[in-house]
């Protein structure tokens, strides 16, 4: 995420000294996607990041205050429009993560974990039903990331987006070729 934290900030004019340690600590605190307490992770990533910002000495508390703003807002997931520029960044660039070819990596590796099927052999592209991404990794897709563009906000963001979602549409029409072959 910091990579492209730093793209999107440098391009949009962003505060480095707010995005950088958002960026950095946003997930400090990490629960599994299937843990009951997931939800608590992101309180809990700014409390370890104002003991740690604290300990500087001679980092702004002002800016202690908007990091803690950009992590609390930084949850993809959330819904959560941010109005500050420097929450809108790490948003981008957290939500960049579930586009691309390592979001798909992501996806496989985590299911490997849950050890739920890759897909549902019936319905592979929920085409005559609902998505859930709970049961079959492919739905994840459909569920969140052929989403992801709708929800950028940086001009930046966008642009990235738009070649990373165009990779995924491509894997999923290999797939279809390639299931169709059997």
């Amino acid at each position: 995420m910091l990579s492209n934290a730093k793209r999107i900030t440098k391009e949009e004019n962003g505060d480095f000294d707010i995005i950088t340690p958002a960026a950095l600590f946003h997930d400090l605190a990490v629960y599994p996607k299937n843990h009951p307490d997931k939800h608590k992770s992101q309180k809990e990533s700014t409390k370890a990041m104002e003991k740690i910002l604290n300990t500087f000495g001679n980092f702004p508390k002002d800016k202690i205050k908007k990091v803690k703003t950009c992590i609390l807002e930084c949850s993809f997931n959330k819904g959560i429009v941010p109005d500050l520029l420097e929450s809108k960044i790490p948003q981008d660039a957290d939500g960049l993560k579930a586009t691309g070819t390592i979001s798909i990596m992501r996806t496989y590796s985590s299911t490997g974990q849950m050890k739920r099927p890759f897909y549902n052999p019936e319905d592979p592209f929920c085409e005559n039903r609902e998505q859930n991404a709970s049961k079959f990794a492919l739905d994840l897709f459909y569920e969140r990331l052929l989403k992801v563009a709708e929800r950028m906000h940086t001009k930046t963001a966008k642009k990235i987006v738009k070649r990373r979602t165009d990779f995924l549409i491509d894997f999923l029409k290999g797939f279809k070729l390639e299931l169709e072959e059997k």
